[in-house]
């Protein structure tokens, strides 16, 4: 079934995000620390008179920082409360099948973690990822 799906790149890696998971995409301004948060946390910020929480996405997935902090998001809602989470970049939006992982895909445990499935984009494989899955606290979504 094709949807429409985000493409953005996340730790030099391009990934396809379901629109369905994505409420808005915005350029972050100043974010403020949060004490004894976990350590995917960067903080919280005001986002057209509310807050959110941020999550630094290459933090969740276990990866160490790669040079300049991400200051677009993908802006998302679970159980009622909004998540900013960091991107490298924003690319496209357009309209994919979900194809599954297959067993000669090779990927270490923190995308394993939270991909979805496959969407082939000009004949090469993008990894669909489930934003739930970088969310302190959340399990990902079954597909």
């Amino acid at each position: 079934m094709t949807h429409l799906y985000l493409i953005a790149q996340i730790a030099g890696r391009t990934v396809a995000i379901d629109s369905e998971q994505v409420e808005s995409v915005v350029d972050i301004g100043e974010v403020t620390a949060v004490p004894r948060a976990a350590g995917h946390v960067r903080g919280l910020a005001a986002l057209r008179s509310r807050v959110v929480t941020v999550v630094d996405t290459q933090a969740a997935l276990g990866l160490e920082q790669a040079g300049q902090v991400a200051r677009r998001a993908v802006i998302t809602q679970i159980e009622g409360h909004h998540y900013a989470l960091l991107v490298d970049a924003l690319e496209d939006v357009a309209p994919f099948d979900l194809l599954p992982l297959s067993a000669g895909v090779a990927l270490d445990a923190a995308w394993r973690a939270t991909g979805r499935g496959i969407v082939e984009r000009d004949g090469e494989p993008v990894l669909a990822i489930d934003l739930v899955s970088l969310v302190p606290g959340h399990t990902a979504q079954a597909a």
